[in-house]
C-alpha cells in the first residue's frame, strides 16, 4: 500500500511537470523576421545590421532568425504556412494576406511615401513630359501592384480611361528594358528602381504618387497566433525599428555602405529615398484609410472577391514616446 502511494504521487509529480512544460512551450525559442529589399524598410535593415533587435531580446531568451525575400508574395506564402512570424510587405500583398481568415494582423506601418511611386518617360522623349501625355500612349507596370493603382488614379485625374491608353503589364524586373527597349513609353515604378533609373540618365520623372491620393503604405504583419502568445516580442521588434529611424539622418558608413549592397544602389542615393518616406511605425486612420482603397482597388481588378473592412485587422502595437 506504501509502495503503491509512492508510486501515484510520482505520477503526478512527472504529470504536473509536463504540464509546466506545455504552458512553457507558450514563450518562444526564436522569432522568425521576413525581410525585402525594399527602400521602405531601410530602418529594419539598420536595426538588423547593428544587433538592435538581438540586443533587445536577449533578456527573454528570443533567437531572432532573419529570413531574406525577393519581394511580398512569398513572403505571404511563408507566414501563412508557418515559417516565418513577422513580415515587412507593401499595400497589395498586405491586404491580400489580411483576407484569409483572420490567421494575419497588422500591427505596424514600417513606412508610407506617395513619392516612391512615380510614372517614368525615356529621359530623350519630349512627347511625354507629364501626366498630361498619357492619352494614346503605351504604359508598363506590374498588373495588381501599387503602380497599378496608381495608374488608375493618374488617369482618373486626367479624366480618362484605361481604354485611352494601351496598358502593358510586365514585371518589375522587365521595368527598365521595357522603357529603354521602346516597348512602351512609360513605365510606373517604385524605390529604389525610380532614382536608379533617373541617376542613370535613361528616364525622367512625367508622375509622383503625391500627385494623386495615393500613400504608398506598407505595413508589418504578424501571423494572429504568434501575435496572441507573443506580443511582447512583437513590440520588441517595432521599438527597435523605431530606434534605427533615429539613425538614418548620422548613420555611420560601414552601416550605409551594406545597406546600400542590399538595395543595390549606392550610399548618396539611399538617404536621398530615405527622405521619401514617413517611417511612422505606429497605424494611422490614413494608413488604415490607404490599405481600405488597395481593397477596393483589388475588387476593382478581380484580385479579391470583396473589400473587408481593414480595420477590425489591425491591432496597433506601437506610439511613439
Amino acid at each position: 500500500m506504501k509502495k503503491t502511494a509512492i508510486f501515484i504521487f510520482a505520477a503526478l509529480i512527472i504529470l504536473g511537470t509536463a504540464g509546466c512544460k506545455g504552458k512553457a512551450s507558450k514563450s518562444p525559442q526564436s522569432v522568425n523576421i521576413a525581410i525585402q529589399p525594399s527602400a521602405a524598410f531601410i530602418p529594419l535593415y539598420i536595426a538588423r545590421y547593428k544587433g538592435y533587435i538581438e540586443e533587445a531580446l536577449k533578456p527573454m531568451d528570443v533567437n531572432v532568425v532573419w529570413q531574406d525575400f525577393e519581394s511580398g508574395p512569398p513572403m505571404n506564402q511563408s507566414l501563412a504556412a508557418e515559417m516565418s512570424d513577422i513580415g515587412v510587405i507593401g499595400d497589395v500583398p498586405t491586404v491580400s494576406a489580411l483576407s484569409v481568415g483572420n490567421a494575419m494582423k497588422v500591427v505596424g506601418i514600417p513606412a508610407s511615401g506617395p513619392d516612391a511611386y512615380a510614372m517614368l518617360s525615356r529621359a530623350d522623349d519630349n512627347s511625354f513630359k507629364s501626366a498630361a501625355n498619357m492619352k494614346g500612349k503605351k504604359i508598363a507596370t506590374v498588373f495588381g501592384s501599387t503602380g497599378h493603382n496608381f495608374t488608375t488614379k493618374l488617369l482618373e485625374k486626367q479624366g480618362l480611361s484605361f481604354d485611352d491608353i494601351e496598358f502593358i503589364s510586365i514585371s518589375a524586373g522587365e521595368a527598365a528594358n521595357a522603357l529603354a527597349s521602346g516597348l512602351c513609353d512609360a513605365i510606373v515604378i517604385w524605390e529604389p528602381n525610380v532614382t536608379r533609373l533617373i541617376d542613370s540618365g535613361a528616364a525622367k520623372a512625367v508622375a509622383l504618387g503625391s500627385e494623386t491620393d495615393l500613400r504608398g503604405t506598407n505595413a508589418f504583419v504578424v501571423r494572429s497566433e504568434y501575435l496572441a502568445d507573443h506580443s511582447d516580442v512583437i513590440k520588441v521588434i517595432l521599438e527597435q525599428f523605431y530606434r534605427a529611424v533615429k539613425d538614418i539622418e548620422n548613420l555611420d558608413t560601414a552601416t550605409l555602405e551594406k545597406l546600400s549592397a542590399a538595395l543595390n544602389i549606392n550610399p548618396s542615393q539611399t538617404l536621398q529615398i530615405a527622405k521619401k518616406y514617413n517611417f511612422s511605425v505606429s497605424v494611422s486612420e490614413s494608413d488604415i484609410a490607404s490599405l481600405q482603397d488597395t481593397a477596393r482597388f483589388l475588387v476593382e481588378i478581380g484580385n479579391l472577391d470583396s473589400a473587408y473592412n481593414v480595420g477590425a485587422k489591425v491591432e496597433n502595437l506601437f506610439t511613439a514616446n
